[in-house]
């Protein structure tokens, strides 16, 4: 399968895919710095050892810095479903944004644009679109409360929970069913508000429990359910 990427990578930090394994996870990200610029850089400096397989500005610039066939170093610990080696598994985008800063409109039309690509070329589902907040709770909280996953799902790019999940459920229970890894039930609660309910806060309620069974019994990973 051919992918668009530069005659020769712009950055150095990349290997092959572990076992052969092809991508089915889009994990998307936030740089965390003060410019574009300044995050192409730490991505293409061998020291770093870190990479992506794109990075988008906030005026909407495409930029490939690793093949898609490649292994980019974006991940780091962390997993989805029975997945381990994200980094092998996964495509990683990197949005140009400080941290606590909107995201810009033609930059989240850029990131639409490539999705559908990336998604097309790869055959990925939109539930195994996720931030490095889902794969690595408590750990790393990017792309953040700002970042719209809503607009992405109306667009058939990610996901969004209905009115249909019980509000009894164990959220535990449902999250590990829709992919997120073992962590303690404060720190999942975290990552899974701040993706889908950003303003929430206290302990888990009624809401968390059936948003989260909803997502899990539409988009269980891995094609199935997980054990309690």
């Amino acid at each position: 399968m051919t992918a668009p990427a530069p005659p020769n990578p712009v950055s150095p930090n990349f290997g092959e895919r572990r076992g052969g394994v092809r991508p089915d996870l889009v994990v998307i990200h936030y740089t965390g710095m003060p410019s574009c610029g300044e995050a192409r850089a730490r991505l293409c400096d061998p020291a770093a050892e870190v990479s992506a397989h794109y990075l988008v500005s906030e005026a909407g610039m495409v930029e490939a810095l690793v093949p898609e066939a490649a292994r980019a170093w974006h991940a780091g610990a962390g997993g989805w479903g029975r997945v381990g080696d994200v980094n092998s598994r996964s495509i990683g985008i990197e949005l140009a944004n400080p941290g606590d800063a909107p995201f810009p409109a033609p930059q989240m039309a850029a990131l639409e644009m490539l999705l559908r690509g990336v998604m097309a070329r790869w055959a990925i589902p939109p539930e195994r679109v996720i931030g490095h907040s889902d794969m690595a709770p408590g750990r790393k909280r990017d792309p953040g409360p700002r970042f719209d996953w809503r607009r992405l799902a109306r667009a058939g790019l990610s996901v969004w929970p209905g009115e249909g999940g019980d509000p009894r459920a164990p959220l535990g229970r449902s999250l590990r069913r829709l992919g997120y890894p073992e962590a303690a039930p404060e720190i999942l609660l975290a990552a899974f508000r701040l993706r889908f309910r950003p303003w929430a806060e206290g302990p888990e309620t009624a809401e968390d429990r059936a948003l989260a069974d909803d997502l899990a019994r539409r988009f269980p990973v891995d094609g199935g359910p997980r054990g309690a």
